[in-house]
């Protein structure tokens, strides 16, 4: 369903096979783990990691699994909630992360794009795709808080959201949403885990890194049940990395 593979200072987790990667229960768990993993690697070898995020095939992810949940509105609910802790552990990683857009990225899959701190997209192919609208499904509250987070054009917000725009990569970067653009596949991959290593070699402090990123985006990181540190427990953070 997903490997982890560490090369030097990062972190490469690959949703593996030619299927759509559909997000069930199964691959929610193992992605979740192999997220644990590379955060608990990293906090044994020290300052200086970073995660790529790459799917194989046509799809990063087509979303959940609807095709287990059938017509079952409590079923989808289960992997509504099951998404959400893997988006907190993407929101709280103590590194900075990259997801390689190398094919579609559809509803939840495009939710777990942004969840990374950065995205880079193949220009030949895939689409990001919130498809809610076009199927008749309620955005879940902390999906809506993620995509208010992420994409900050409010006209990209709603075309995204209320339209069930299908944006391609070039699009995706004029909206703010992609921050790279390469021809193929192949190339994307391998700039984005080029990008991480450099990153990875600014060997920042994994604890202040995940701090800093919770801070900018407080009410996606509330809505997926990260516990906001007080100002008290803010300020003895901060005095002690003084």
């Amino acid at each position: 369903m997903c490997t982890l593979e560490q090369r030097g200072r990062v972190f490469v987790l690959t949703l593996t096979g030619d299927g759509e990667h559909r997000l069930g229960h199964a691959l929610i768990s193992s992605l979740r783990s192999a997220v644990a993993s590379a955060a608990e690697a990293a906090a044994k070898a020290g300052p200086g990691s970073a995660l790529v995020t790459v799917g194989e095939g046509r799809f990063f992810s087509n979303g959940l699994d609807i095709g287990w949940a059938g017509t079952s509105r409590a079923r989808l609910g289960e992997l509504v909630d099951a998404l959400r802790p893997l988006a907190a552990d993407l929101l709280a990683l103590p590194m900075p992360t990259v997801a390689a857009l190398t094919g579609h990225a559809s509803a939840g899959g495009f939710l777990l794009a942004l969840c990374h701190d950065y995205r880079i997209m193949r220009g030949d192919r895939g689409v990001l795709y919130m498809s809610e609208v076009d199927i008749g499904l309620p955005l879940p509250p902390y999906f809506g808080a993620v995509l208010r987070a992420k994409i900050t054009s409010a006209n990209a917000l709603r075309d995204v959201a209320l339209r069930g725009k299908k944006v391609k990569a070039a699009e995706g970067k004029e909206m703010g949403i992609v921050d790279a653009v390469y021809p193929s596949a192949a190339e994307t991959a391998a700039e984005a885990f080029k990008f991480a290593e450099q990153l990875a070699a600014r060997k920042w402090n994994g604890g202040v890194y995940a701090s800093i990123r919770m801070s900018m985006f407080p009410e996606a990181c509330r809505s997926v049940g990260i516990v906001e540190e007080s100002d008290e427990e803010k300020r003895k953070h901060f005095a002690s990395k003084l």
